[in-house]
């Protein structure tokens, strides 16, 4: 299945998970949970997912690298500070954390689903290649960063 890797844009691969959440979540059991509490917990999740994942794009421009998901052979420079001293994937892990706060919303507990699958499909078609790509690049100084810092959390 290596014809996947690097080929669907990330927020292209979070809204066909999200409607996959959406359509669990209308055939599985729902959770007797009040709408406010689900609404301020989804955009609690949500504005956390948000801030993560700009604290990444913000890295990388300041860092004059490229921030296209589709093309890593294209990184110009490793980023390891700020955000990235915390996790590898900042953007990833916001836009996991928004389709949870998708899933809390939908108060269905398979809705949860939606968020795994999203993670295995990400890790496997999107992070791995371009994890080969920056041990291309940065040989030595990523597989040191590697051994720090998680690749999600």
């Amino acid at each position: 299945m290596k014809f996947l890797e690097l080929k669907i844009p990330p927020p292209l691969v979070t809204l066909m998970f999200g409607a996959l959440t959406w359509g669990v979540s209308r055939i599985a059991p729902v959770l007797d949970a009040p709408e406010s509490a689900r609404i301020a917990a989804a955009l609690v999740i949500f504005a956390a997912g948000l801030a993560i994942a700009m604290a990444g794009i913000v890295s990388f421009r300041l860092a004059k690298t490229t921030v296209n998901p589709l093309k890593p052979e294209t990184a110009t420079s490793l980023v390891s500070s700020g955000i990235f001293g915390v996790t590898r994937n900042p953007m990833y892990l916001g836009l996991l954390l928004a389709l949870m706060a998708w899933a809390i919303y939908l108060a269905s507990p398979a809705a949860l689903l939606g968020p795994v699958a999203f993670w295995l499909y990400i890790t496997r078609f999107q992070i791995i290649p371009e994890e080969r790509a920056m041990t291309k690049l940065f040989g030595n100084a990523f597989t040191e960063y590697s051994a720090k810092v998680r690749r999600w959390i």
